[in-house]
């Protein structure tokens, strides 16, 4: 199986499945000299995992990171940093039915159909749990971006056909992580978590979408044509489960504008060089960025483990079927799927900015041949 890596000098390899022992993943491309510690990583995870609210799977997994190579004395080494997180709650035997009879929407059928075999366990490999490894190395790609101004952050926007207002940067700052779906307009958020719950009660599931941000990118990230910023960052966000759409800017929004309407007009800044007077295209013209914020959104459709009964066919009996997917999922994604987006982007403007070479591939403090350095270890007999 290909497709396990993403990135071009910033490198994510990731491996496990499901209901298998352990999920990680590799990082390839930190530079030495990071301060990094487990805490760091924990606090995104923690955002991810599951059985943290009345509205996500019950499944309980603490989702503790282990760091096994690349870390010394706090910071990184430069060497690939290896990260585990063990599978404490599986319970495979619910989804025996489905051995041969796949469920409705899932990738159940078509792996079965490429590989002759699979693990079938809570879906395996094709389940949405294999993002926790995305975040995990999303974490390290924030710290990074941190060290150069860049701060980003996401939120839900929708969910059905409750849609929230448009808020400030500052407000998903600060309000996105006071409730359970994660909304930065408080009264939305009640409205949503209501009707998520009213599909709960029905035991269905429902669809949504999450806005993303970036601040401080600077111009000239991204190449032309295949290498562009937003065709990277579309494959970024399309990678993740359950996204039907990705937009930035005016998104599909920009069929209904004319040129002249659409086009951002340019001025000059306080130093003199050219800006655009306002951000409709998201902060990428060109494939490339502009130095305005970068935003835009990313479509999930509602989860496809639901206990409403569905119609399958056994391919060993020649049966049709009517079964139901008993388990603990979740009733809606974007809450949980908020700091994956948050990973994906990040992710992808570090491994442009490495790219670029706004950051040094070897070291963080970007001093080749120095080597009596804060985070160089120490011979305890000089101590």
């Amino acid at each position: 199986m290909n497709g396990n890596r993403f990135g071009r000098l910033f490198q994510v390899t990731t491996f496990g499945e499901s209901h298998g022992e352990a999920m990680g993943c590799t990082v390839s491309g930190c530079p030495a000299g990071l301060e990094l510690s487990e805490e760091d990583i924990q606090a995104d995870l923690d955002r991810r995992k599951p059985g943290q609210s009345m509205i996500t799977t019950s499944r309980g997994e603490p989702d503790d990171v282990s760091i096994k190579s690349g870390v010394q004395d706090g910071y990184t080494t430069g060497t690939p940093i290896g990260m585990v997180i063990q599978n404490k709650d599986a319970r495979s035997g619910k989804y025996e039915p489905f051995i041969t009879a796949p469920r409705p929407s899932h990738g159940d059928f078509t792996y079965s159909a490429k590989f002759g075999t699979r693990n079938w366990g809570g879906g395996g490999r094709s389940s949405a749990r294999e993002t926790v490894n995305w975040v995990a190395a999303g974490a390290i790609a924030k710290k990074l971006l941190a060290t150069q101004g860049i701060e980003l952050k996401a939120h839900v926007n929708q969910i059905g056909d409750v849609e929230a207002p448009e808020v400030t940067f500052e407000e998903i700052l600060e309000h996105s992580e006071e409730n359970d779906v994660r909304c930065a307009h408080p009264e939305t958020a009640d409205e949503m978590q209501e009707l998520i719950a009213d599909y709960q009660e029905e035991g269905d599931s429902i669809g949504g979408s999450i806005y993303f941000e970036a601040q401080g990118v600077p111009v000239g990230l991204g190449a032309p044509r295949f290498d562009s910023l937003s065709a990277r960052l579309g494959q970024a966000m399309m990678a993740v489960p359950a996204t039907t759409a990705f937009e930035f800017g005016l998104g599909t929004e920009a069929a209904e504008w004319t040129g002249k309407d659409r086009n951002d007009d340019w001025e000059f800044d306080s130093e003199g060089n050219p800006t655009p007077v306002e951000n409709d295209h998201g902060g990428i013209q060109g494939g490339i960025s502009s130095g305005e914020p970068i935003y835009g959104e990313v479509t999930l459709h509602a989860p496809t483990s639901i206990p409403k009964s569905q119609q399958t066919a056994d391919w060993e009996t020649g049966e049709l079927k009517e079964e139901k997917v008993i388990g603990r999922h979740d009733p809606v994604l974007p809450p949980r799927g908020v700091p994956v987006v948050e990973a994906m982007l990040a992710l992808t403007l570090v491994d442009f900015m490495f790219l670029s070479g706004r950051l040094n591939p070897d070291r963080v403090d970007d001093q080749p041949g120095e080597y009596d350095t804060d985070y160089h270890p120490s011979n305890p007999a000089n101590e």
